[in-house]
């Protein structure tokens, strides 16, 4: 079972991605959805969240910060009677870095998105 610090991390990290989706949904969200196949005229109406990308950006930031305060500090002390002390830190920091570059691509891609169009 993984420690309490691990499981707030891990619902930091999906806070963190989801408002990172949030952040870049008038750029990213529209483009994913045609080339999933989904259009309509309702799909400009995605601008409209334009506004709240400051706000989303500082929560995705905030959230990713704190995530990887929890899994980069120093680990308290582990049981040696406990195997999941020692698999499970490891895992999380692999997902952390993960979902750290996903959401640095989507943060970093209305930048670079005029390039294309």
């Amino acid at each position: 079972m993984a420690a309490p610090s691990e499981r707030s991390a891990g619902k930091l990290i999906a806070v963190a991605t989801l408002a990172a989706i949030l952040a870049s949904a008038c750029c990213v969200l529209p483009l994913v959805l045609v080339l999933v196949g989904i259009t309509g005229a309702w799909m400009v109406h995605l601008t409209a969240l334009k506004p709240l990308t400051p706000w989303a950006i500082a929560l995705t930031l905030g959230a990713l910060g704190w995530a990887g305060w929890l899994l980069f500090r120093p680990a308290a002390a582990c049981s040696v009677d406990d195997p999941a002390c020692a698999t499970t830190r490891p895992a999380m920091r692999k997902l952390f870095l993960g979902c750290a570059v996903f959401i640095a691509l989507l943060l970093g891609f209305p930048l670079i998105a005029p390039l294309f169009y």
